[in-house]
């Protein structure tokens, strides 16, 4: 699944194109390199989000195309 795709499904960030905007714009990271919208995303990256005050880091725990408002949270984990 795409970065930005999952970036959304996950709710991480809550629309596809703010997600595509900040992977152009350099503030995403997967597993320590700025990655692409376009980015192929797998189970056990580690996403890094710099958008506002605090940066936020993530894990990949699955990659789901669909998945219900409730259950996104069990699609990462938060690290800190």
């Amino acid at each position: 699944m795409r970065l930005d795709k999952y970036l959304k499904v996950s709710r991480l960030i809550k629309r596809r194109t703010v997600a595509n905007e900040a992977c152009d714009a350099g503030r995403i990271s997967v597993n320590g390199k700025v990655a692409r919208a376009s980015y192929d995303v797998k189970v056990g990256d580690v996403i890094e989000i710099n958008l506002g005050q605090s940066p936020l880091k993530a894990k990949v725990t699955a990659v789901t195309e669909v998945v219900r408002k409730e259950s996104a949270q069990e699609l990462y984990e938060i690290i800190q």
